[in-house]
């Protein structure tokens, strides 16, 4: 410690690194840039600093571990800024830090969970970066694609709104479920197979004159998704049962054969994959597919129409 004549207290840079614990490079870096400037100067030209420094140390340090930057924490000290304001601007980057890191956390649950390749790793990262309205948009465009041209009054149009209602909006701390819906459904509206796919049900139902009477969806879903679990053939005499539970037993073989296409048209896994996939996104609980007891009801269809 070096006295004046006025009898102020200085102390050399090493002094206060040993008061303060911190490094003399940390002391003279701050120093240089300003924040803690020398009292005065030795006779050799070593900087001294005044029992201030000290405080104004000790500040520097607790705003620099708060995340402050050397820039901002200097226009505190100058006064041309508060802690308060300072300290509002931070809580809300730091806000955004944390959704960042949480999206970060959830894309790589999801990585580790599905053993992505680089490619999926790839996109996942992507689509987490992605703003809520750049992720509506990766949908938009697939439904405008699809529904292009068609009467946008006739029966295609509610299936197209229904298609777009999607939360693009991650919450602040996703499940990893949610990321990994969202990657498939990426990889789905972007697949051009599954696009004609969409397109040819969304033309069919444009055009199609009034459908005949169909088997009630619920009926479907127990009788043939019983028959589906227990193994039943479609063609045996026990899917004929269950058969003529859905299907009038009077009902002709040319409306049979309609029957068969009509719900071939409308029945495909990845489409019911495309409304699964918006019920876990939008945070709704999953339902089981209904496609297999479907699909077991247009296999035993045709087994009676060939019969």
């Amino acid at each position: 410690m070096v006295s004046v004549s006025e009898g102020t207290e200085l102390f050399t840079i090493g002094q206060l690194a040993r008061r303060t614990g911190l490094s003399v490079r940390t002391i003279r870096f701050w120093s240089d840039v300003g924040v803690v400037p020398p009292a005065d100067r030795s006779a050799g030209g070593y900087r001294l600093y005044d029992a201030e420094a000290v405080a104004r140390l000790d500040l520097v340090r607790t705003l620099r571990e708060l995340g402050l930057g050397l820039e901002v924490v200097r226009e505190v000290l100058c006064r041309t800024t508060t802690v308060a304001q300072v300290a509002e601007t931070h809580v809300l980057a730091l806000d955004a830090e944390i959704r960042t890191l949480r999206l970060r956390r959830a894309v790589l649950s999801t990585v580790a969970k599905r053993g992505s390749t680089i490619e999926e790793a790839l996109l996942m990262h992507k689509l987490a970066r992605l703003s809520a309205r750049e992720r509506q948009q990766i949908v938009d465009d697939f439904v405008d694609r699809v529904f292009a041209g068609l009467d946008p009054a006739g029966p295609a149009a509610g299936v197209a709104a229904g298609m777009r209602q999607v939360n693009a909006e991650l919450p602040d701390d996703p499940t990893p479920e949610q990321v990994d819906a969202w990657i498939e459904l990426a990889e789905l509206v972007g697949d051009e197979d599954f696009q004609q796919r969409v397109r040819r049900m969304a033309v069919a139902g444009q055009n199609a004159a009034q459908p005949g009477p169909a088997p009630d969806p619920g009926l479907v879903t127990e009788h043939a998704g019983r028959a589906v679990r227990e193994g039943i053939e479609p063609a045996s005499a026990q899917g004929r049962a269950v058969l003529d539970l859905l299907v009038a037993p009077e009902t002709s073989q040319e409306e049979r054969v309609r029957l068969v296409e009509q719900l071939e048209t409308f029945t495909d896994a990845r489409v019911e994959r495309y409304w699964q996939l918006l019920g876990a996104i939008n945070g709704r609980p999953s339902f089981p597919s209904a496609v297999p007891a479907f699909e077991w009801l247009i296999a035993a269809l045709r087994a009676s129409a060939a019969s």
